[in-house]
């Protein structure tokens, strides 16, 4: 999909579709407002689109669409209008969906070239913000996963998006529309991984992947077998890899942008490319998603690939454990006891609370080096989707700065992240009488003494935790988004980067 920015008049600009956007007002005599551009094109069109409003065929909801055919009166032959919804609750994300729904819809019907022509602007949304939304929302939207389909399985069509430039600053949408894009093939690139299946996607595939990204923009990357990983004692990952005959890896990915005293920061991702739930064997209905028991490690390197672009000034390194949890004669057993490689022992309850495990290892060795803050993503319990449902992504903490951080860049990349407690009196619901940690707390507070767990291994790192476990796999497609992966946490934490490394 090719990308310009182009700042011709409206009405003499060549698309097979031009869309526009308008809003829901509070004012009963006149309840959708039309943005600037869509004003214009519905003056050249003689007052269809006022006329489509006038008559109730559209109330500009976010994500309605109203598409019209311009006849000669425009040299584009076709106008979607998008509803944004009401002008008082439009963020980045509501503009970003609407603009993927639009984009969706133009490419089930077989359109070759748009032209993104919003223009939403407001006190909270510069023109900046705004196209960057609209261009992550076009490539987010018309997203596919159909390689293995047949040959003559249907592919995209959207080839060329002309972005209209609101202002005459070009340069300045320029950077955005660039912005937007590597955020948003970042994105789709850890949607990918997340949607691959797991015959494919081994974790020596997984390395393979990070591997070559690494290769093609610039980071450096190494790769731990499962010899070094014997090594340094990652008894976790050892663990969990011994019912698969599928080698574990430990993937290591750095941008070196800051000072080379500075550690910078890390980001550890949970790398689990399928997760039968091992000796504690899951239920057969669903298991088919736990291909998706990879999506922190998807996130951290999908949002590795966007920092390399976009090059900030600070250190950023990526660690990734990755490996199967299978069950067989071999696969490691509830009453186990495991060292990690910081030492602390923690007794097995059940082999199914396998990600708190690989990620003791990861987050204790990215703490070795010295990073901090270090920031891990992981789709680690099905309590935290039983408290915040799809919607928020679960943030626990050691730092408060750290979390507003957090949330104001979801804020910006479109997600929602809920800070979420870590008191010291969840503590005792993981203490073992026989070794230092019990490797789960059972029901009550689930994610919350997951996360606690997983603060023994971080020493004294500004520190915060993401389950994703509800935000990173949509079960059924959407309007404005494919079934599958999400790609959840690549643009927040390539935001969090990005506003860190100019505040330094």
């Amino acid at each position: 999909m090719e990308f310009r920015v182009v700042s011709q008049d409206i009405q003499a600009l060549t698309a097979d579709a031009i869309v526009v956007g308008a809003v829901r007002t509070a004012d009963k005599s006149s309840p959708v407002e039309l943005t600037s551009t869509a004003s214009s094109v519905n003056s050249a069109l003689s007052g269809l689109i006022t006329d489509s409003c006038a008559n109730g065929e559209f109330k500009g909801s976010l994500g309605e669409l109203l598409t019209l055919h311009t006849t000669g009166k425009l040299a584009s032959k076709r106008v979607i209008v998008v509803g944004l919804g009401s002008s008082e609750k439009i963020t980045p994300q509501l503009l970003q969906r609407a603009s993927a729904t639009a984009a969706r819809y133009a490419q089930n019907t077989g359109v070759h070239h748009i032209a993104l022509a919003i223009d939403w602007t407001s006190a909270s949304m510069n023109v900046s913000q705004s196209v960057q939304a609209q261009v992550e929302g076009t490539l987010l939207g018309t997203y596919t996963f159909k390689k293995y389909f047949s040959s003559d399985a249907p592919e995209s069509t959207i080839e060329n998006v002309s972005v209209v430039a609101p202002t005459a600053d070009t340069a300045l949408v320029e950077k955005a529309l660039e912005k937007g894009r590597i955020l948003a093939e970042a994105t789709n690139f850890a949607r990918t991984l997340v949607n691959e299946p797991p015959n494919v996607l081994t974790p020596t595939e997984l390395a393979n992947r990070a591997k070559n990204m690494a290769n093609e923009t610039g980071l450096e990357c190494e790769i731990f077998d499962k010899e070094k990983i014997t090594e340094l004692g990652m008894g976790g990952l050892l663990a969990v890899t011994k019912g698969s005959a599928e080698p574990p890896q430990f993937i290591i990915l750095r941008h070196k942008g800051g000072n080379s005293s500075d550690k910078g920061l890390a980001l550890v991702g949970k790398g689990i490319t399928f997760d039968t739930g091992g000796i504690s064997l899951k239920p057969a209905a669903g298991m088919d998603e736990m291909k998706g028991d990879m999506g922190g490690a998807a996130a951290v390197l999908g949002a590795m690939q966007a920092i390399a672009q976009l090059k900030p000034d600070m250190n950023v390194t990526a660690f990734v454990p990755t490996c199967e949890n299978r069950p067989s004669s071999t696969s490691f057993l509830p009453g186990d006891i495991l060292r990690f490689f910081n030492g602390k022992t923690m007794e097995i309850v059940n082999t199914d609370a396998e990600g708190r495990l690989i990620l003791a290892d990861g987050l204790s060795y990215a703490v070795s080096e010295g990073h901090s803050p270090v920031i891990d993503l992981a789709t680690l319990t099905g309590a935290i989707v039983v408290g915040l449902g799809t919607v928020n992504t679960g943030l626990y903490s050691n730092n408060d700065q750290l979390t507003q951080d957090i949330v104001s860049s979801g804020y910006a990349a479109g997600e929602k992240y809920w800070p979420m407690p870590l008191d010291d009196e969840y503590a005792d619901q993981i203490r073992s009488d026989v070794a230092d940690i019990k490797q789960t707390g059972g029901r009550e507070g689930g994610s919350v003494t997951a996360a606690k767990i997983l603060e023994n291994f971080v020493g004294d790192a500004n520190w915060a935790h993401l389950d994703i476990a509800g935000t990173s796999y949509l079960s059924s497609k959407k309007s404005h988004q494919e079934k599958g992966g999400t790609g959840v946490g690549v643009r927040m934490l390539t935001e969090l980067v990005l506003k860190r490394a100019t505040r330094q």
